[in-house]
């Protein structure tokens, strides 16, 4: 009899999840701006995926003969100086830029969500210690940091992979550690302590998942975020290097030639714009389903 009821509660609850799923998702795509991001991330994604398969010359191919030429049937985006296919370099910078993107704020989401779980939840001295550190990671400005960082090791993508990484991760851990606080003070895991469950067990099974939707939503703007300060740091030498199709990279090139052929630099900025603004209204969407403290007052509004 009690195994009966045990399973019509769990088929209950499988319901209820199922059904305020179904609600977030509609208020998600009843945004028209949260559409919009994802439209762009969407493409963003599909380009990075399947565009160097598809691209219709090769990126690092030399023309002299065809540089500087206007946008036309055979180079959509035109050529640049040195008559390579801007659109074929765009495509290829894509899957360049994304990854980067992925594999940095995977690290900051890592080592920040590692700090600020332990953090919390340890408390006392260790508290103490991991906060400061991150109060002397953050007490430096982000994208100086880490020109500092790239300028010390050398130009190149896995520098800046690097110097990107080691300034980031305090935001997660802030984030995290202020979660654990407010969560491990209640019943459940007061009842998990009590049965003599472990503080590694708790820490994951119990604290661990009721982080996810903050770091969620942080790691989405990061993203962004990754991608403009990677492109900021090839700009200006310290990342790829030619001819290495990076957004950045094509943008620094593309400015010497503004006046006379500015699809050049306008093709990876638009790419760099779009990207950034298609993660921020993404990561804002999510914020709006995700976050239970954010929808309520927005619903409060007049």
């Amino acid at each position: 009899m009690s195994g009966a009821v045990a399973t019509a509660i769990e088929g209950v609850r499988r319901r209820i999840g199922r059904l305020r799923g179904s609600r977030k998702s509609a208020a998600f795509l009843a945004n028209p701006l949260n559409v919009t991001g994802l439209v762009i991330v969407a493409t963003v994604t599909v380009a990075a995926v399947v565009g160097p398969v598809v691209a219709p010359h090769d990126p690092a191919s030399q023309d002299l003969a065809a540089r500087l030429q206007p946008p036309s049937a055979a180079h959509p985006l035109g050529t640049d100086q040195l008559g390579r296919d801007v659109f074929s370099r765009l495509l290829h910078g894509a899957r360049l830029s994304l990854g980067i993107a992925v594999v940095v704020t995977a690290i900051r989401l890592v080592v920040g969500t590692t700090i600020g779980l332990v953090a919390g939840y340890a408390g006392g001295w260790t508290d103490e210690f991991l906060m400061r550190l991150v109060d002397v990671q953050l007490a430096f400005p982000g994208l100086i940091l880490a020109l500092v960082i790239a300028g010390m090791l050398g130009p190149s993508l896995r520098n800046v992979m690097i110097a990107l990484a080691v300034v980031g991760w305090g935001s997660y851990a802030r984030v995290v550690r202020g979660s654990v606080l407010s969560t491990k003070e209640r019943h459940f895991v007061d009842a998990a302590r009590l049965m003599g469950v472990s503080r590694v067990r708790i820490a994951v099974r119990h604290l661990l998942p009721n982080v996810v939707s903050p770091v969620v939503v942080l790691a989405t703007m990061n993203l962004g975020t990754v991608i403009l300060g990677t492109a900021g740091l090839s700009f200006i030498g310290l990342g790829a290097q030619p001819p290495t199709p990076e957004w950045g990279t094509m943008l620094s090139a593309g400015r010497h030639h503004l006046r006379s052929a500015w699809w050049i630099a306008n093709a990876p900025g638009a790419a760099i714009m779009l990207t950034v603004l298609g993660f921020n209204l993404l990561g804002d969407g999510l914020r709006d389903v995700l976050d239970p403290k954010h929808e309520t007052k927005t619903a409060d509004r007049p």
